[in-house]
Order: C-alpha cells, then structure tokens, then sequence
C-alpha cells in the first residue's frame, strides 16, 4: 500500500487528465474518511447521518476542488467543509422538530443513549452528555483540540476564529465539562 503524501495527492488533483484527478481524490477520500467521519459523529450522534454527511464533504471537496487555493492544509479545508455540513444539519433538524436550543441537549442526549453503535462505558457516556451541553461551535472546538489534538493555529482556519478566542472557547468548555462530571 502506498503512504499519503499530500504534495503529491495535491498535484494530482490540480493535473489536467481527470483520471490522474479521480485518482488523487480516492487517496484523499481514503486517508480522510475515518478521521472526518468521527469529527462528524461526535457533533451529530447519529452514524446513519454521519455516514451521510461524509459524503456530502466529499461531494463538496470534489465540486469545488477548483476553489481550493492551498493557503492552508488539504485536511484544514476539509474540516471546515465537514463542520459547516454538521452545523447545518443540526440546524435544520431543529428547524424539522421544532427543537428549541434548550432542549436540543435532551434530544441529543437521548439519541446517545440508544445510539447501537456507542459502546463506551457508563464514564464515556457521561463525557459525552457533558460535551453535549456544550453550544454546537465549542463543542466543535473541545472535539478538535481534545480528540484530534489539533492546533489551535490550524482550528483557526477551520473555523474562521482567532487562536484567542478558540482557547478561550476551549477553556470555557473545558470548565462546563468539569462542572457537569462533578454534579452527581
């Protein structure tokens, strides 16, 4: 099997033979699905709906390939794709139900709960309700920074945030977090 390498992938996606550019883009479908699919999944809960919203990143990556500039990392724009394609979901799924925001984190909560595919322990499913409360940006910045362990630069460009702001976000989140595992 042959290892990732971005200049070379990005190279390929830029050539004119659109062999050579399907070609690129199954490498990158290939090296990003499982690490977009959990940032996904960790936003929406539902692994149908992640599923779908996988590839609704990538139809978007692949449609618009021509719009990426390479002022930041392949991966940094495919982030942002895949957040903006959660948040957007979310949104209209609330819309759908008529969900207001204080009882999006019961909906959500709920679904954890009988999600088939969660198989974490009892402290895994408190971490996880305890992200849920967070409002949908900061939990998107918690999930960035403390399962990918991204950087901050980088979550900048993703989510179009000074590093201020999103360690400040980061912060606030982390205390909620710790707030809500304390409580009994």
């Amino acid at each position: 099997m042959k290892l990732y390498n971005e200049e070379e992938v990005l190279k390929g996606l830029r050539d004119e033979t659109p062999s050579v550019q399907r070609k690129a883009f199954e490498q990158v479908v290939n090296y990003y699905s499982e690490k977009l699919y959990w940032q996904i999944r960790k936003m929406i809960l539902s692994h149908d709906d992640a599923n779908d919203l996988l590839q609704n990143t990538f139809i978007k990556a692949w449609m618009n390939m021509g719009l990426f500039r390479g002022e930041a990392k392949l991966s940094t724009w495919l982030y942002k794709i895949a957040i903006n394609e959660s948040i957007t979901f979310l949104n209209k799924q609330r819309a759908q139900n008529h969900i207001s925001m204080d009882d999006e984190e019961a909906n959500l909560s709920e679904r954890l709960e009988t999600d088939d595919y969660f198989d974490g322990d009892a402290a895994q499913l408190k971490l996880q309700k305890a992200i849920l409360t967070l409002p949908e940006k900061q939990r998107a910045v918690f999930n960035l920074r403390y399962y990918d362990e991204m950087p901050y630069d980088e979550m900048s460009d993703v989510l179009g945030t000074s590093v201020g702001a999103l360690k400040a976000s980061y912060h606030h989140a982390a205390k909620k977090i710790e707030e809500f595992l304390s409580r009994d």
